[in-house]
Order: C-alpha cells, then sequence, then structure tokens
C-alpha cells in the first residue's frame, strides 16, 4: 500500500500483483467456506450428476463469467453514477494492459459510504447474490460463478476494507490510473 500526501489528498494505492494475489487466496476460502455447505446440504437431495450440472451449464457458466467482467464495472458506474452530480458524465472506463484488468472510474469526489457502495456493489450482485440462490436452488455452475466473481472483487474489497480505517465524513476521489483512491478531508 503506497500513502502519499498531494494537493488533492493523500493517496492510497493497492498493488495490484499482489491484489492478484489476495484475489487467489479469496477464491480458496470462499471455495470452501461455499462448496461444504452445498454439498453437506444438497448431497441426498440428487445424484451427483444432477448436482455438477450439465455441459451446457457449464458453457454459459464461461460465457457469463467473460459477460460478467465487463457487467462488474458497469456495476460500479451504475452505481457511482447514481451518487455522482452530474452522473454519467463523470464516468469512465479501460483497460490496465499490462495486468489485463478493467476498471471503471468516477472522475468527481463521492462521500466515502457512497464510494464504498459503488465499489462492493459488483461483489454482492454478482457475487454474494448468485452464491446464496446456488446455496438454495442446488446449482453446482451457479455457485461457482458467485465464487468467481467474489474472487473477482479482491480488489474492491481490499480497497473498502482500506476505507473502513478513514474517517466517516471525508470523501473519496478516485485514482484515474491506478488501484486505489484520495482521501480529501473535509476543509482541504
Amino acid at each position: 500500500m503506497e500513502k502519499t500526501d498531494l494537493n488533492n489528498g493523500r493517496k492510497v494505492a493497492i498493488d495490484l500483483g499482489k491484489a492478484n494475489i489476495f484475489s487467489i487466496v479469496l477464491m480458496v476460502v470462499s471455495a470452501v467456506a461455499l462448496l461444504v455447505p452445498f454439498f453437506v446440504i444438497w448431497k441426498d437431495k440428487g445424484s451427483l450428476g444432477s448436482l455438477v450440472g450439465t455441459g451446457r451449464e457449464w458453457i454459459w457458466l464461461f460465457v457469463a463469467m467473460l459477460v460478467g467482467i465487463v457487467v462488474h464495472e458497469l456495476i460500479h458506474g451504475i452505481t457511482w453514477a447514481c451518487y455522482a452530480k452530474s452522473g454519467w458524465k463523470s464516468i469512465s472506463f479501460g483497460v490496465i494492459w499490462k495486468m489485463l484488468t478493467p476498471y471503471c472510474h468516477c472522475d468527481v469526489p463521492l462521500r466515502k459510504r457512497e464510494y464504498m457502495i459503488g465499489a462492493m456493489m459488483p461483489c454482492i450482485v454478482l457475487g454474494i447474490i448468485p452464491s446464496i440462490v446456488a446455496l438454495c436452488i442446488g446449482s453446482l455452475p451457479l455457485l461457482v460463478l458467485g465464487i468467481f466473481f467474489i474472487a473477482a472483487a479482491a480488489g474492491d474489497i481490499w480497497m473498502s476494507w482500506l476505507l473502513t480505517k478513514e474517517a466517516p465524513d471525508c470523501l473519496i476521489l478516485d485514482h484515474p490510473s491506478e488501484a486505489g483512491f484520495y482521501v480529501i478531508e473535509e476543509g482541504e
């Protein structure tokens, strides 16, 4: 984590290499935490084949993962646009090619709570909700999708955790080219 005082606030950034390692750890932890209950709940409710799903379901899973990567960033944009005074005009999208990491950027400061909601929304919509639904209906492909998108939100989770240490009334300005943000205290 890098912290530097700049004119427009204190910079907080995460290392994308470390974020990718955190993503793998998060995927393993999520897989264990969700697959164990899944099989405990569903082991006697059908054949292993019915739990695993069909080849067609796994193909759709792969397509959903590819589409979901774009949707993940779109969810950030939609959420932050709801809070930004100029809406969509404040939102841009791109890719950090050296890390093959797509991103959504909000170029106006948001309240800490608003920024955190926008940061965590893809994890909730694409990761947590599908995982809960999968546990309820017994769909392993849907559960794998949820686990994948929980792990895909590793950087968002890490940045949100860093934000918990900041003052509740601070403003957060998304960093335009790094995985991070500027913390702007009231009065700066």
